[in-house]
C-alpha cells in the first residue's frame, strides 16, 4: 500500500507542475500525494521526456511511484491504436516486491484505461496463465514465471515499450541475471523503448547491467553519502547465544514496540524462535523462503493488520515489503552480507517515520560487524546488557525433530568453520549455517 510521506521527507517540488496528465494526478491526488521525495524530484523530469534513468535512494523514499508514473505517462502519450499488449514490464526479484508494486500500480492508476498482470511464482500458474493471454497492458512480476509464460508463447515481447528492473542489486544475489538478459535480449532495441533501473545500492555489476541492455542511461544517486537513514537509531548489544533470547524477550518487555520485524538468517533459527516465542506470551509469525505463498500472503496481511505485532523473517522478507509504522528492527542474528543490513533495517522509518534498530553481536555472528560498519561508514553503539534486562524465559517443549538434533531450546549451533577476521573475536569454533536466500 502507498502511504503519503511526511513533510520533512519531500522536496518543494509537486506532482501538478511535472508533465504529468490530469488522469494520473487524479490518482495521485487520491493517494494523498502532493509533493515529490528527492529520487523522484530528479528522476521524473527526466523519464517522463523519455530519458532512461538509473535511480540508486534509500529504501522507503519513494522509487516504486517513480517508475509507475513514468511507466503510465508514456504509454498514455502512444496514442496508435495499432499497437499490441503486453506494452510494458516491470521486473522484481521477489513475489513480494512483485505483488506490493501491483497494489501500488492499482492505486495509483486506478483511473486509467490499463490492465495488468501480476506473474510470479509458487501458485496460481493457470490462472495467471490465462491473465496474461488476455489483453494485458502492463506485466508486473518475477522473471522465472515471465520466462516460463514467454517460452509457452502465451505473450510477446515484440511490443514493449517500456522496461523497468527493481532492485536489480538484488536480482543479482538471487541469480536472475541471466533471467534478466534473455528477457531484455527479446525486446525491442534500447533505443526504442524507455528503460528504468532502480535499487537500494547500485553496485558496479549493476550499473554494468545498465550500460549493456538501457539507452545512455543518467545515474542518480540520493544521499549516497548516508547509506542508512539519519531517522533510524541504531544500536547494539553483545550477548552470549544463551542470553539471546532473555535478552530479546526483556527488550520485547521493556519497550512494548508497536509492530516490530525480527531477523534471523536461517529457517531454523526462525522457527526455533518463534516457539519460544509463542510460549512466553508473544504471538508472532515466522516467514521464510519455503513459506507456502498463500501461507505467505496470509502472514503479511495479518501483520500489516496488527494481527500479529511480531513477524520473525529471514532475508526473504529484507526487502519488498512496504509497511507502515514498523517501529523496531531487530537483527537477532547479524546478516552475513553488510548490504542486507541496509536492507532490514529500512524496514523501519519508512515514508519519513523515525525508527529503532537494534542488533545482537553474538559468537555466531560476530565477525560481520567490522564489515558492516564498514559499509555504512559509522559506528554502531553498543550498549552494556544490565541483568534486569535478561528476562525469565520459559523453554518450549521440545519436538521430536529437535530431540534428534539435540536442541536445548538454545540458539542452533553453526555446521562450518569460519574464522572471524575483526577485533570482534568470540570463542567459535564452528560457522553459522548459510543463511535463508529463498
Amino acid at each position: 500500500m502507498l502511504y503519503p510521506m511526511k513533510n520533512t521527507h519531500l522536496t518543494e517540488t509537486r506532482f501538478s507542475n511535472l508533465e504529468l496528465s490530469d488522469i494520473i494526478l487524479n490518482g495521485l491526488n487520491d493517494a494523498g500525494f502532493n509533493c515529490c521525495t528527492p529520487i523522484q524530484d530528479k528522476a521524473l523530469p527526466l523519464s517522463l521526456r523519455g530519458k532512461d534513468i538509473a535511480g540508486q535512494a534509500q529504501t522507503g523514499t519513494g522509487k516504486t511511484a517513480t517508475f509507475l508514473l513514468a511507466t503510465f505517462q508514456h504509454l498514455i502519450n502512444d496514442e496508435s491504436e495499432t499497437i499490441k499488449n503486453p506494452r510494458a514490464i516491470i521486473l522484481a526479484p521477489t513475489r513480494e516486491l512483485a505483488i506490493q508494486i501491483h497494489k501500488d500500480a492499482l492505486s495509483l492508476g486506478k483511473h486509467l484505461n490499463l490492465n495488468f498482470a501480476l506473474i510470479y511464482g509458487g501458485t496460481d500458474y493457470q490462472k495467471q496463465l490465462d491473465k496474461i493471454k488476455s489483453n494485458v497492458d502492463i506485466i508486473i512480476g518475477t522473471p522465472g514465471r515471465i520466462i516460463d509464460f514467454y517460452r509457452q508463447q502465451a505473450f510477446t515481447l515484440d511490443n514493449v515499450q517500456v522496461t523497468v528492473m527493481d532492485e536489480a542489486d538484488r536480482m543479482f544475489d538471487l541469480g536472475f541475471i541471466k533471467d534478466i538478459r534473455y528477457l531484455l535480449r527479446r525486446m525491442p532495441p534500447p533505443d526504442q523503448r524507455l528503460n528504468m533501473l532502480f535499487s537500494a545500492t547500485l553496485s558496479y555489476k549493476v550499473t554494468e547491467l545498465a550500460y549493456e541492455h538501457m539507452n545512455n542511461p543518467v545515474l542518480i544517486r540520493i544521499e549516497s553519502e548516508e547509506v542508512t537513514s539519519k531517522a533510524i537509531q541504531q544500536s547494539a548489544f553483545c550477548p552470549s547465544n544463551e542470553q539471546k533470547i532473555p535478552l530479546l524477550i526483556g527488550i520485547l518487555n521493556q519497550y512494548q514496540p508497536q509492530r516490530s520485524i525480527i531477523f534471523v538468517n536461517t529457517k531454523r533459527c526462525a522457527e526455533l524462535l518463534n516457539d519460544t516465542l509463542n510460549v512466553n506470551g508473544y504471538k508472532t509469525a515466522a516467514l521464510s523462503g519455503d513459506v507456502p505463498q498463500d501461507k505467505r500472503q496470509r502472514l503479511l496481511n495479518d501483520f500489516q493488520e496488527n494481527r500479529i505485532t511480531l513477524l520473525i523473517a529471514t532475508d526473504v522478507a529484507a526487502r519488498g515489503l512496504h509497511i507502515a509504522d514498523v517501529s523496531h528492527v531487530f537483527n537477532y542474528d547479524l546478516p552475513q552480507d553488510a548490504e542486507d543490513y541496509v536492507h532490514r533495517i529500512g524496514r523501519t522509518a519508512r515514508f519519513g517515520s523515525s525508527g529503532v534498530a537494534i542488533s545482537f553481536i553474538c559468537e555466531q555472528y560476530a565477525y560481520s560487524m567490522p564489515d558492516i560498519e564498514d559499509y555504512i561508514g559509522q559506528k554502531i553503539p553498543v550498549q552494556p546488557i544490565p541483568k534486569a534486562l535478561l528476562a525469565e524465559i520459559v523453554i518450549p517443549e521440545r519436538k521430536p525433530e529437535q530431540i534428534k538434533t539435540g536442541y536445548q531450546g538454545k540458539h542452533p549451533r553453526p555446521s562450518q568453520r569460519r574464522e572471524p577476521t575483526s577485533k570482534f573475536r568470540p570463542s567459535i569454533r564452528e560457522n553459522p549455517q548459510s543463511p535463508d536466500k529463498s
